[in-house]
């Protein structure tokens, strides 16, 4: 059963849509490869000039499917694609973002969301870490908020987004997420490939040089960290509906 919606293709631009309603777009194995595939396939054709994000339901991506967690190295994988694509991918999302759906969220070069998208960093409660996400997600994102979300896992909305720079723009309660991205998406038509690919490589560096550097040590201590007994008690107090056994 695919999780990716079939390709769209408007004026260069192609829209990938995560489409797995039934765990809520999470970042199974199966999802993860399906569309590590279709970027390589859109990085490939010369017809498109850039990619869109987006998803179906009212969840952009939930995080790891705790059912069926995808291999770390694919999760690490997935980003690093998506920011050394050539082409820039731009995140439209008008649902909720949870844990590692951010870091997938912070791996885009452009993203917009609209009032009913919400985003929070639950790892903590889970006995757990945004450990790879935080590859894409430290270089980009407000260094206090980040330790305040990292650590509370509170929600917080799309302009906070913005503000803290997870996002580039919030759609206000009046206006169309598709109007907001419009100006984006013709700025990317009138661009030329090689100054559309020159120009990301430039405001990517920092992003790609810290997978290259860190990947393999987060990588380790996320697969700790899923192992722990803590882990264990969060993840099955989450899947079971109830608090862990630390709740105050």
């Amino acid at each position: 059963m695919t999780a990716l919606a079939a390709p769209a293709h408007d004026r260069g631009i192609t829209t990938l849509t995560l489409d797995s309603p039934a765990n809520r777009n999470a970042l199974s194995a199966g999802l993860v490869a399906e569309l590590a595939a279709a970027l390589d396939a859109c990085a490939g054709d010369d017809a498109v000039r850039a990619v869109v994000l987006t998803h179906t339901g009212n969840t952009f991506c939930a995080g790891a499917d705790l059912t069926a967690p995808p291999d770390p190295h694919a999760l690490v994988a997935l980003m690093r694609r998506i920011v050394a694509l050539p082409k820039p991918v731009v995140a439209r999302v008008t649902g909720h973002v949870r844990a590692g759906g951010l870091g997938l969220l912070a791996a885009c070069d452009i993203s917009v969301a609209g009032p009913e998208a919400s985003f929070a960093l639950t790892e903590s409660r889970l006995g757990l870490a945004p450990a790879v996400i935080s590859m894409p997600l430290l270089p980009r994102t407000d260094p206090r908020a980040a330790t305040r979300y990292y650590l509370t896992g509170e929600r917080f909305d799309a302009t906070e987004a913005a503000r803290i720079g997870l996002i580039t723009l919030a759609a206000g309660p009046a206006e169309d997420i598709d109007k907001a991205l419009a100006p984006v998406l013709d700025g990317l038509r009138k661009a030329s490939p090689q100054g559309l690919a020159a120009s990301k490589e430039l405001v990517t560096a920092t992003v790609l040089s810290t997978f290259d550097q860190h990947a393999e040590d987060l990588i380790a201590r996320s697969a700790a960290l899923f192992a722990s007994a803590e882990a264990r008690e969060g993840m099955t107090a989450f899947l079971e509906r109830r608090d862990p056994a630390w709740e105050l």
